[in-house]
Parts: structure tokens; sequence; C-alpha cells
């Protein structure tokens, strides 16, 4: 049976990418070849050390997935500059196209068994003037999985996610903790806040990573700290 879903954040760099690769790598560890991420838009390249013009988040699905699923199936617009997609887009007389985000991920749903969908920023990051990502949620109607940055300011971001979630008729399927400070005070008190006020449950804590995990500017996470990763998460 497919199953699909999005992973949405409570803000930008708070984790998806590596949420996105660690549920891709359970996947494929249980059925070979069966899943595949999805990112709508990416907003930021780098040139790799033989030149080439690369993006980090898709750097990283590689190393979980098929290789040969081309590019453009996985992310139909990629911005060079890191900053919110449709002003980036606007500043380079380029449109970002909710048809063709769609017709992508369609295209690449037929190709395999589970695609997870990767947000950009929050979950309410605009594409244009009209629509932003939930949008997009909403033409593809697949559950959500929602990754919340640990840090101070996260209870507020999280509620208010949800709410916008509910609101659009979506389904949550689940949410992540991710530990992204490490100096966080009373993490395990704000966790449990959230289990008490999000009806949907738990599917895990990712730790803080260790120095040896962390992700380098301008690369990929590390297949060990993908490994780490989903060593902490359950599928839904």
């Amino acid at each position: 049976m497919k199953h699909s879903y999005f992973v949405a954040g409570t803000d930008t760099e708070i984790g998806k990418t590596l949420v996105t690769a660690a549920l891709i790598y359970k996947l494929n560890t249980l059925n070979p070849g069966s899943a595949c991420a999805y990112k709508p838009v990416v907003a930021g390249t780098y040139r790799n050390d033989d030149g080439m013009l690369c993006n980090e988040d898709l750097e990283s699905y590689a190393l979980v997935q098929d290789p040969t699923i081309p590019q453009s199936t996985i992310c139909p617009y990629v911005l060079d500059t890191p900053a919110a997609p449709h002003l980036v887009a606007a500043a380079h007389g380029k449109y970002l196209e909710l048809d063709r985000m769609v017709q992508a991920y369609q295209t690449l749903q037929s190709r395999v068994t589970h695609v997870i969908a990767e947000g950009a920023g929050g979950f309410l990051t605009p594409i244009d003037d009209r629509y932003d990502l939930s949008g997009f949620v909403q033409r593809i109607q697949v559950p959500i999985i929602l990754t919340v940055g640990m840090r101070l300011g996260c209870i507020n971001h999280t509620l208010l996610t949800v709410e916008a979630i509910k609101q659009r008729g979506l389904t949550l399927a689940g949410w992540i903790a991710n530990c992204i400070d490490p100096k966080m005070a009373y993490l395990n008190e704000n966790i449990s806040t959230l289990q008490n006020r999000i009806k949907a449950p738990l599917l895990g804590s990712i730790a803080h990573l260790p120095p040896n995990l962390q992700k380098e500017t301008n690369a990929p996470y590390a297949i060990e700290t993908i490994q780490f990763a989903a060593a902490a998460i359950a599928l839904p």
C-alpha cells in the first residue's frame, strides 16, 4: 500500500531535511527503492569541490534513495539565493507555479511506493502572491508530519502551525521533536506540554547532534547523522 507524507516545520533551519532523509532511510531499509523524497522548491545552492552546483537538501536525499531519479522530478524549482522562495524567484523574473509542483510530485508518486515531500521554511511559506505551501498540501492530500525545532518559542510556533493545519482540513499524522538548542531550558517539560496539547502522536525525539555528527556548511548531512536521527523516530 502506498503511504506518502508531507514534512512541515515550525520554522526554517529546524531539521526538516534531516527528518525527511531519516524517514526515507527507514522506509528504504525495510523495502529497498520504495521511497523517495520530494521538495517543491529549494532556495540556496553552492559549488562542490568539482565545481558542480549543488543544494545540500537534495544532496542529503541522494544518500538514502535511488540516485538515478532526475533532480527535476525530485525538485522542480532550484533557486540559488537562500531566502524566501517567492522573493528569489521574482528577483530573477521567475514564477513558481503550483501546478508544476503538483505535476512533478505526481510523476514521482507514479514511480515509487512512498513519497516524503518536504516543505520549504514554515508551513505557510508563500509560493506567489496567491498561494503558500499549504495549498500544495491541499492539492496532493497527504498526511503531515510536523518537525518541531525545540528552542525558546517553539510551543507557540508549534500550536499555531497545528491550528493552521486543522483549519485547512488537513491531517496531522504525528510530530517529531528535534532538539536543536543544546542549552534549552525545560526541554522535557516543553515536549510534555506539546504532547498534552497536540492530539497527534509524538513519533520521536532527536537528541542534539554530537559534534562529530553536526552538518557542515554547504554540505549534505552525513549518512551517520541520518542513521542517528532514524534510530530516534518511528514511522507513522
